[in-house]
């Protein structure tokens, strides 16, 4: 039979490993004005045009730092995921973990944020370069929709997900500046909205009441394009 496990990594494959395991310690321990390239690439024992050559700026390492980040995530979600099956509990196994995830990061994302904040800057959460991370996220809300005991209707089961993740990137900004002890208001922030949402998610099935709720996520949708 075929054997589908991956072939051994090449030099050039373990020299970028090398690289990247250097930078995402680096973006932990010094964040992200601290952490240059040339940093980079004397810690790693490397020249810099070989850094360069497999990351060409010290964006290309945020994008691998933002997809560790929500690898982390999605490894922490989905086994808590399992244990319910009621939906706002669900959402909120989501936003948690999510939170949770950024608590090693907080003293350096101010700089991280004046980095991303630019609209034009590759970095920015929203940015074609930052899809594949904030599509784990995207896919993490989706599957906490999709395995709750009581679903809602279609549409909204399928505009939904994009509203939760503008909602994890809000709370994420708050969270940014809030200097409370283990960010407790950040997290204060999220239950009082899972309460919001569990009383308003039910109303999607309310005829009278769909219609105007639907152009709100489309609004949302708006927003994020």
């Amino acid at each position: 039979m075929f054997s589908s496990a991956p072939g051994p990594l090449t030099k050039s494959d373990r020299t970028r490993a090398h690289i990247r395991g250097f930078a995402m310690r680096s973006f932990r321990e010094r964040g992200y004005d601290a952490t240059t390239i040339r940093l980079i690439a004397q810690e790693a024992g490397v020249s810099v045009g070989t850094t360069h050559y497999h990351f060409p700026s010290k964006h290309h390492l945020v994008q691998e730092l933002y997809l560790d980040v929500q690898y982390a995530h999605r490894a922490a979600a989905e086994p808590v995921l399992e244990t319910t099956g009621d939906l706002i509990e669900r959402l909120g196994i989501v936003y948690r973990t999510g939170l949770e995830g950024l608590a090693p990061f907080h003293r350096f994302a101010p700089e991280f944020l004046s980095a991303a904040v630019s609209p034009r800057s590759p970095i920015n959460p929203l940015s074609t370069e930052s899809a594949p991370a904030l599509g784990i996220v995207l896919d993490l809300f989706r599957s906490a929709l999709a395995g709750a005991k009581h679903s809602l209707p279609t549409d909204f089961e399928r505009a939904l997900p994009n509203a939760l993740v503008l909602g994890h990137l809000l709370l994420a900004l708050f969270w940014v500046y809030d200097t409370s002890p283990g960010q407790e208001r950040s997290f204060r922030l999220l239950e009082r909205g899972l309460r919001l949402l569990r009383g308003v998610l039910p109303l999607t099935r309310v005829p009278m009441l769909r219609a105007p709720l639907r152009e709100l996520l489309d609004l949302v949708a708006e927003v994020q394009a």
